[in-house]
Order: C-alpha cells, then structure tokens, then sequence
C-alpha cells in the first residue's frame, strides 16, 4: 500500500510541477505574402523552401532566406534593373528582417532598419 501510494504521490507532483512549467511562446510563421500586392509597391513572398520572391516596386526579386527563431538573414537579392521614375526601391537593399507577429522589419548589411512590411491577408 505505501508503494502505491508514493507512486501515486510521486506522478501528482510531476503532473502538478509539469502544468505550472511556463509555456514556450510560439514563433510566428514566416511563411507567405509580406507587402502590398499592387502597382509601384514592394512585397516578399517567403517560401516553405526557403526560397523567396517578390519585387521593390519596380524590380522583380528572387533570392534564398534562413530563419532562426525571429531572425531572417537573406541571400544575396537577384532580380532585374529596370529604372522606374518615382518607386522607391528600398527593398532591393534588404539583407534580412526581423519577424513579428503580422510585420517583417526590414535590414540592410550594417543591421539598419530601412523598412518593414505587413503581413498580406
């Protein structure tokens, strides 16, 4: 009976110390539409693959992106170069981003912030 019983009292400590461990907040997916769908404006499309595309405004972009928890780092952004009058090609200069819950705050190579964008609907 006292084996039972501590048995018993030994899973009802671990169940109660295992319900009131703190939870691990769950990252929010990288995956999908960032930006605004229309003319002039930028957006990414970031794949399951881990490849990703898009355009400035202007310019088709292709590239590769590796996330580690909130952090995207960006491959090298290929695409065309088309010179478009008045579209602020920004977003050709992104070299990673730091993800949010429905933002992706755009980097460029010296880790400044140039730009962010919402996650598409």
């Amino acid at each position: 009976m006292t084996r039972k019983f501590s048995a018993l009292a030994l899973l009802g400590a671990v169940l109660l110390l295992t319900s009131c461990a703190p939870s691990t907040p769950e990252l929010p997916d990288p995956l999908g539409g960032w930006g605004t769908d229309g003319p002039g404006q930028p957006n990414l499309v970031l794949e399951a693959d881990g490849k990703l595309h898009g355009t400035d405004g202007c310019n088709r972009l292709v590239g590769s992106y590796e996330a580690s928890g909130t952090d995207i780092t960006f491959g090298p952004l290929g695409g065309t170069r088309m010179f478009c009058e008045g579209v602020d090609t920004w977003l050709s200069h992104a070299a990673g981003a730091t993800l949010g819950a429905d933002t992706l705050e755009i980097i460029d190579a010296q880790g400044q912030r140039i730009g962010s964008l919402e996650r598409m609907p």
